[in-house]
């Protein structure tokens, strides 16, 4: 079947706040995911909580080689106390928009429907910053929200998260050279080869899984009991975001002349999106076949793009 490419809302949120901060000299979220790294695996931390994205992988361990394959630089400030922070974030507006996350979602209260931490990550760009009040771009859905300041920096304090460090934003975005979309999903093949391989001390708490070993699990786990909050976390976040990278992956690797890897991506996205329905009217025996024929492909798109490069 002939590979379609996806344009849609979705939570995407570090590659748009990323985007917005490119301006118009903005690549395509899709290769921004791309170079981020995230479509390249599946991981099952602590062999409870699953992911469509590489085995130790988070979004910060991507960022530093993303901007670099799309040829851009920034600046990263991070820590201290929240006091210092919301100056430093005031002083850092003045010189315009600024990329600020991980924060927590959960404190997001211009979102319906949060009352405090639920350990999810996200991230926005802020506009505006006094004593009363932020105002951001919140790529979830919400230009221009207004928040108070204590919630705000609650968010901002990233404390219920398992990765990053307190107060992060970036600033001086700054392009320092000209590559195009083509030259950065090329360059980024590597990356997507070590992450597929899972090479290294990747730091994963005891009992995590990656790749073929996390879907079989999962699998396993689903099968004999998917409790409300798996359920959850896979219809509203985890298969939302991993069909819509495995399919931006087909895209940009056919784009790139990888036919069969974007034949593979392809399969993982119709895979992983295929489970949405099952999950949400409780048909979990076609999730899990769905999750044992996913597990495969992870060291067959690994062996393709190794063919290639």
């Amino acid at each position: 079947m002939t590979h379609f490419s996806y344009t849609g809302s979705g939570p995407y949120c570090y590659a748009n706040s990323f985007a917005m901060m490119f301006g118009a000299d903005a690549p395509s979220t899709a290769v921004i995911e791309i170079a981020i790294g995230s479509p390249f695996g599946m991981q099952l931390i602590g062999g409870t909580l699953p992911f469509f994205d590489p085995y130790g992988w988070d979004p910060e361990k991507g960022f530093e080689d993303a901007l670099s394959s799309l040829g851009w630089t920034s600046t990263v400030t991070q820590g201290g106390e929240a006091e210092e922070a919301l100056a430093r974030l005031k002083a850092a507006l003045a010189g315009g928009p600024v990329w600020i996350g991980p924060v927590e979602m959960g404190h997001l209260r211009h979102q319906p429907g949060m009352r405090g931490p639920i350990e999810a990550d996200h991230y926005v760009v802020v506009l505006e910053a006094d004593n009363e009040r932020v105002v951001m771009h919140d790529p979830q859905g919400y230009p221009y929200a207004t928040l108070p300041v204590a919630d705000f920096m609650a968010a901002w304090s990233a404390s219920t998260l398992i990765y990053g460090a307190p107060y992060t934003m970036r600033t001086a975005f700054r392009r320092v050279a000209e590559v195009s979309e083509v030259e950065t999903i090329r360059a980024s093949v590597p990356a997507a080869i070590r992450w597929l391989s899972m090479d290294g001390d990747l730091g994963m708490p005891a009992g995590s899984l990656g790749n073929g070993e996390a879907a079989e699990a999962l699998a396993a786990r689903i099968e004999a009991r998917c409790d409300e909050a798996l359920r959850g976390h896979m219809v509203h976040f985890a298969v939302r975001v991993g069909a819509r990278r495995a399919v931006d992956a087909a895209a940009c690797l056919a784009r790139a002349g990888y036919a069969e890897a974007a034949r593979i991506a392809d399969r993982q996205a119709r895979l992983i999106g295929a489970m949405q329905y099952p999950l949400v009217v409780g048909n979990d025996a076609v999730a899990a076949t769905a999750l044992r024929d996913l597990a495969p492909t992870y060291d067959m798109l690994r062996t393709a793009l190794e063919n290639q490069s």
